[in-house]
């Protein structure tokens, strides 16, 4: 009795009954309810070491997420993979940083360094700045400067100072006649430089005038402009506007000929845009126009996209993932179906497919992206629910297709703007979503699986309160696990009782749903 399997990602959406700003627990939402009692369904892990993060008290993220329930199996991620390449010393002996330092000594330059400025172990860590800083004076490099993209994401939404002062510390220590570090420039994470997805390349043009050309609003250091911008206008730390740090109108450190620039970003999806406008700064790059292309040494953390390998240039060697699902299936001739609006596109397709950009089978895997719109997300936090549901609902009714899956960005994207009532109504549009695909698969009799790629949305209040007395918000991931939930499967499913299962495990769900058996390399499946 094998059937076609449709799989929902409802992003950001953890399943627990603790309450601290649940708006998962708190949201009408039917569907779902039915789905985590009535059919056979569990939780699963889906943060930490379930998805190769360093420890049980990392938060997942939608790009591990992905990468494990798309090749079943758990890599090295992020944070992990960079703490044994700075541990082991490896990433000081790879060709792009002994490259980056001798371009700097023989061009009497400066080295940059460009990242989220942070601990939340989701894009960055500021122990790996830290480390680079310290290396880089061992070096013997006389002039750095750091570009600094303020969080409130991935960790407390004003705790910005926190890390600012922490590197301003770090740097006072490592400074000499023979060395001198400063914070060059800066600014919000939503609103300069990390992009993703192409959604809006302003962001990265306002993010290369400030931190290649040094416009910009000038402050003496990175602490007053933060101060400043805060109380001129309430910004949280990932919306504050740019800023360059200068000294009497000089800027403290444009990017300028004969530098290097090091990304030190180890998540792909924001970190694509930039390595772009370097890498293809003289081959026809087209995101926004280049009022200035210095001849720079330019390097990541790791290599964001394999199949266009970009950048060039790279410290960390980034996981080789394989035996993916969509490799399995395209040999086994299954015909598959993706389908997310711009936010989690890549998430369904490139994450889903091991960090390859490219499809398996143009003939057998089809691709959909709905367009997101440009507007803060809790102002629409219906976002594209209704388009992705349309595609989707089509494409299962069409027949063609064996395998499909969208992902639902709602409860993260919202949930990632700490406003409570908006993600409440995320939540509620996925779920009223979900009442249509459940009637196509049962019309069409397809199992469809209803699962989460992390937590957010369920956690929604961060530790005191603001001063008015009112909850303060929670803007970053949880470590809930997440719904799992099969809906219309074959008579007789029922799911394993551990507490062991996470993200990975689905894939070998899907194929043997689908009647394969599943690949050696892969953990097992959720169903019995």
């Amino acid at each position: 009795m094998n059937k076609p399997v449709v799989l929902v990602v409802m992003d950001g959406v953890g399943w627990t009954e603790k309450d601290k700003g649940n708006a998962v627990l708190h949201a009408y939402k039917p569907q779902l309810d039915e789905l985590m009692s009535v059919w056979p369904h569990t939780t699963i892990k889906a943060s930490g070491t379930a998805v190769g993060l360093p420890s049980d008290d990392d938060m997942g993220n939608s790009e591990v997420g992905h990468n494990a329930l798309g090749c079943g199996q758990i890599y090295s991620q992020g944070a992990k993979l960079v703490n044994e390449s700075i541990e082991s010393g490896k990433i000081y002996a790879s060709n792009a940083w002994q490259d980056a330092v001798k371009f700097v000594k023989d061009h009497d330059g400066k080295l940059h360094f460009i990242g989220l400025l942070s601990d939340g172990n989701v894009h960055s860590n500021i122990s790996h700045l830290i480390a680079m800083l310290k290396q880089s004076k061992e070096e013997g490099l006389k002039e750095v400067r750091v570009h600094i993209l303020l969080d409130g994401r991935d960790v407390p939404e004003t705790s910005a100072l926190k890390y600012v002062d922490q590197l301003e510390e770090v740097l006072a220590g490592l400074n000499d006649e023979n060395y001198h570090a400063c914070i060059a420039s800066g600014g919000g994470r939503m609103v300069i430089t990390m992009d993703r997805y192409e959604a809006d390349w302003s962001m990265v043009e306002k993010g290369w005038q400030i931190h290649v050309c040094g416009e910009g609003r000038k402050f003496e250091s990175a602490k007053e402009a933060i101060e400043t911008y805060r109380a001129e206008g309430g910004y949280t730390d990932q919306f504050l506007p740019g800023f360059v740090v200068a000294h009497d109108g000089v800027p403290a450190g444009t990017i300028d000929d004969g530098d290097s620039v090091l990304l030190y970003n180890f998540r792909g999806d924001r970190a694509v845009e930039l390595s772009k406008a370097f890498d293809y700064m003289n081959t026809g790059f087209s995101g926004f126009e280049q009022t200035k292309k210095p001849n720079v040494y330019y390097a990541g953390m790791l290599q964001y996209d394999g199949d266009l390998k970009l950048p060039e240039h790279f410290l960390v060697e980034p996981p080789h993932i394989e035996h993916t699902m969509s490799e399995f299936l395209v040999n086994k001739g299954v015909k598959s179906f993706a389908c997310s609006e711009t936010q989690k596109f890549g998430h369904v397709t490139y994450f889903w497919n091991g960090n390859r950009s490219e499809k398996f089978s143009d003939e057998l895997e089809t691709w959909v992206e709905v367009p997101s719109d440009i507007i803060p997300f809790e102002k629409k936090p219906w976002m594209k629910a209704t388009e992705i549901t349309d595609l989707m609902v089509e494409a299962i009714e069409s027949g063609k297709y064996q395998f499909l899956r969208c992902n639902y960005p709602n409860g993260d994207m919202v949930g990632h703007t700490g406003n409570y009532e908006a993600t409440l109504i995320g939540v509620e549009s996925v779920d009223l979503m979900l009442r249509r695909i459940m009637d196509a698969c049962k019309k069409m009799d397809y199992v469809l699986l209803v699962t989460a790629d992390h937590g957010n949305s369920d956690e929604m209040y961060d530790k005191g309160t603001n001063p008015d007395g009112t909850p303060k918000p929670k803007t970053s991931h949880s470590l809930a696990r997440v719904p799992f939930a099969i809906y219309n499967g074959p008579e007789g499913t029922e799911v394993k009782d551990s507490q062991d299962l996470g993200l990975a495990n689905i894939a070998a769900t899907v194929v043997k749903l689908l009647g394969y058996e599943p690949p050696k390399e892969w953990l097992e499946s959720i169903t019995k």
